[in-house]
């Protein structure tokens, strides 16, 4: 027998167990969420047989925003700003994609100066989403030190966006074509020294949350996601790469100049919670990689945005792109009849995924369990919802 099929066998076997035999007359029904500030405005609602959970319905829907009907009723740049509310910590990313699907429609071809640009608001971006994921998972533990540190720390980079794009949470900078504006002066020199203090604090975060023994106690051998299961589910992002398989949009389906860059998919093969709370951690690593490569192979000079005519419109048609977020592969399938405004607009996110992995996991777990197993999903309810 394996090793993590041993780890698997010593974790859910007494859990299965109690899942088999348990009889409906002793089960206790628990809701969780959706006014849970731990639970983002989603419900999910767990039977517990004593410690034991075993069964869990997600309850997704409390905060729907109807972004993909509400698509058909403006032209392709008017979307920009209303679809970063579904997750407004990774507004770069989820803009992303569907200005690279509009420039498919379009025909746009976006200035190499421009390409790289957006490259390094998606993945200052990225660390601005993870760093409030793992604030909100150092919280769900009791390390209310893993929740200032990274707020902290996360407002330095949010500042950097501010110079660069005009806003401090909503940016509407990634555009078809390219960006809204140029960098402002000696943005270069200050994404640097950003990038290099983060790194010290990376290794910190490293020291104070995950050597800690008792986040390691409540999150290895817990909730063991195997790579069979991983790839039925369709799991993408982190939680993909926490079950050993190094999967990444930007390397698998280069976007922009991301094949150019040379940086390593970050994975694990341990398959539990804990790989699945320290790939973002490496993720954020790597992200500092790649910016020191985008700003130093970035041309001195160039145009920023494509020229276009008012109301831009292609052909008849459809597209689909993705590029890797914050969560895992976000997607937006477009179909358009020749006007102004899509004819239909479809968004693939990586929450929704992830989400079908809860019940898997939670069923046969302890309860004291499920607070670092949900949030080790990388779950984004609103997103989800959309």
């Amino acid at each position: 027998m394996s090793d993590q099929e041993e780890r698997i066998s010593e974790t859910t076997r007494l859990g299965l167990e109690i899942v088999k035999e348990a009889e409906e007359d002793r089960l206790m029904t628990l809701s969780v969420g959706p006014q849970h500030p731990g639970s983002g405005h989603f419900r999910f609602t767990v039977k517990v047989d004593g410690d034991y959970i075993v069964d869990c319905d997600p309850d997704p829907g409390y905060v729907h925003r109807g972004e993909e009907k509400m698509c058909e009723y403006r032209n392709f740049i008017q979307n920009i700003p209303h679809l970063e509310r579904p997750v407004i910590h990774d507004s770069s990313n989820i803009t992303y994609s569907y200005s690279l699907a509009v420039e498919e429609l379009v025909k746009i071809d976006v200035p190499r100066r421009a390409q790289f640009i957006r490259a390094i608001a998606s993945e200052l971006n990225r660390q601005i989403y993870t760093l409030y994921w793992l604030a909100i998972y150092g919280i769900f533990l009791g390390h209310s030190t893993m929740f200032m540190w990274p707020t902290g720390d996360r407002e330095l980079i949010i500042d950097l966006m501010e110079a660069l794009t005009g806003a401090r949470v909503t940016h509407a900078y990634n555009i078809p074509g390219g960006v809204r504006n140029d960098i402002p002066y000696g943005f270069k020199d200050r994404c640097l020294r950003q990038v290099t203090n983060f790194e010290k604090r990376l290794k910190e975060y490293e020291d104070i949350f995950y050597n800690n023994p008792l986040l390691r106690q409540r999150t290895e051998g817990v909730a063991i996601l195997t790579k069979e299961d991983a790839i039925k589910l369709g799991v993408t992002g982190s939680v993909l790469r926490a079950s050993g398989i190094p999967y990444d949009i930007r390397k698998a389906e280069p976007y922009d100049i991301y094949d150019e860059i040379d940086f390593n998919v970050q994975y694990l093969k341990t398959c539990d919670s804990f790989a699945r709370a320290y790939v973002p951690l490496l993720d954020m690593r790597e992200s500092c990689h790649i910016i020191r490569q985008l700003l130093d192979k970035m041309p001195e000079s160039g145009e920023v945005r494509a020229k276009l005519q008012p109301n831009p419109k292609g052909p008849p048609g459809e597209a689909y792109r993705r590029v890797e977020s914050g969560r895992g592969a976000l997607g937006y399938y477009i179909v358009s009849d020749g006007t102004p405004k899509p004819y239909r607009v479809k968004i693939s996110v990586g929450s929704f995924r992830n989400l079908l992995a809860l019940p898997h996991l939670l069923v046969g777990s302890k309860l004291g369990d499920m607070p670092s197993v949900y949030w080790s999903l990388n779950y984004w309810p609103v997103e989800a919802d959309r």
